[in-house]
């Protein structure tokens, strides 16, 4: 098989596309360079400069590279800018995503993996969030997320497409420093962030109903959410896939913000105190994943810790940061 990775020069697609590569698969990147970084690819990786909704361009990418599955990883996905800009949002990521599964159909592709995101599942107050937990976004990013699962079945039915989606809770770390993630969207870049610009690490409500007050969150290494790609290309490879599986990707484990924060700390030499601020709006207490079903269904469980992301993470942010 040959598969596309669209989004595959980001900061997950290009560990994605480098978990694929070293294992063998025949990978063909596609990325409009918005946040993505060539440099980011293995050699070897043909890197085509485009957008997923260009349907046109995907025609030819699929003929000229002979694609016959697809992991479908670009999107917007910030959540702040979502509530600032949904329709936006909607256009780009629901209606994007249509544009490539029309496509894809047209080109008689069969295996499509889609990059969804634990933020279907909105505050929902379980210990552990299974697939089968209600889903309810909060956001126009969560909505978008979970009406591209609905679209990814409906296509997959309609058409013939075995598919696999994938709720990603947190996501930290890099498996080379040169793959780091150059946004500060997210918690660990962000206290970097604060770190680097010699001010405190900020900490977003310590009144919750959990054990220190803080937020729990489910986080996962960059490098084991690209072999649970791989894990999911394989399944699809097989003759007889068909059908439609979705599962979560973390590992099972809660931390709490503070605690994070802490290890941050410990990791930096920065151990200066946190500064409590409010809550934000639609920030759940716990929100910790059951990855039972990954590793069942897939063969796939996550191998690393919250340290070895912190540190991984810390070294790529001080290459980046070099003066």
């Amino acid at each position: 098989m040959t598969w596309l990775i669209t989004g595959g020069a980001g900061y997950i697609g290009a560990h994605v596309a480098r978990a694929m590569a070293g294992a063998g698969e025949s990978v063909v990147a596609l990325d409009d360079l918005s946040a993505g970084v060539p440099a980011r690819l293995p050699a070897g990786v043909p890197l085509v400069r485009g957008s997923a909704l260009d349907a046109d361009l995907l025609r030819r990418v699929f003929a000229e590279h002979r694609i016959t599955g697809v992991v479908h990883l670009a999107a917007r996905k910030q959540v702040a800018e979502s509530v600032a800009r949904p329709t936006w949002y909607y256009a780009e990521n629901v209606g994007g995503l249509a544009t490539l599964l029309d496509a894809v159909a047209e080109a008689g592709i069969r295996r499509f993996v889609f990059s969804s995101s634990a933020a279907v599942y909105g505050t929902p107050d379980v210990d552990l969030i299974t697939e089968d937990t209600p889903c309810a976004p909060v956001n126009p990013y969560g909505e978008t997320k979970l009406a591209g699962e609905w679209l990814v079945r409906a296509a997959g039915r309609a058409h013939g497409i075995a598919t696999v989606c994938l709720r990603y809770f947190n996501v930290a770390g890099t498996a080379a420093p040169e793959l780091a993630d150059t946004g500060v969207f997210n918690i660990v870049p962000m206290v970097f962030d604060r770190l680097t610009r010699d001010e405190a690490p900020r900490i977003f409500g310590a009144d919750y109903p959990t054990p220190d007050g803080t937020c729990i969150r489910d986080y996962i290494h960059v490098a084991d959410l690209a072999e649970a790609h791989l894990a999911a290309a394989r399944r699809l490879a097989a003759e007889d896939a068909t059908g439609d599986l979705t599962v979560n990707i973390g590992r099972g484990v809660g931390v709490s913000v503070r605690e994070l924060v802490t290890l941050i700390g410990e990791v930096t030499g920065d151990t200066r105190p946190a500064l409590v601020e409010g809550r934000r709006p639609g920030d759940a207490p716990r929100a910790v994943a059951s990855a039972d079903l990954a590793a069942k269904e897939l063969g796939w469980t996550a191998r690393h810790d919250v340290r070895e992301m912190v540190a991984s993470a810390w070294e790529g942010w001080q290459r980046l940061h070099a003066r």
